[in-house]
């Protein structure tokens, strides 16, 4: 099962990606626990300075924007956490 949090304040688009997160696991079976972190402190500690960030078992793949489903399929395999090739397709230099 993998481990994701959604980092932000509860702003439109944290929500739009918590639900984007929780749809693209579904329609592709796979098994997350989602957490949403709106405490700006904990959200701090993760380095995160644009929200939603997305966070996938422990480590930071995305922050800012909205992520495009095909960017979050890629980092709920595997391979796409330990291995992150080409960031997360946003604008904030993650990759």
């Amino acid at each position: 099962m993998r481990e994701v949090k959604v980092l932000g304040t509860g702003c439109a688009n944290c929500r739009s990606t918590a639900a984007l997160v929780e749809d693209v696991a579904r329609e592709r079976g796979i098994a997350i626990r989602l957490e949403k972190v709106e405490a700006l402190p904990e959200i701090a500690r993760y380095g995160v300075m644009a929200t939603p960030g997305v966070v996938v078992d422990g480590k930071v793949v995305h922050a800012g924007g909205v992520p495009r489903r095909e960017k979050i399929a890629e980092w709920l395999t595997a391979d796409a956490v330990a291995n992150p090739a080409g960031g997360c397709g946003c604008q904030c230099n993650c990759g």
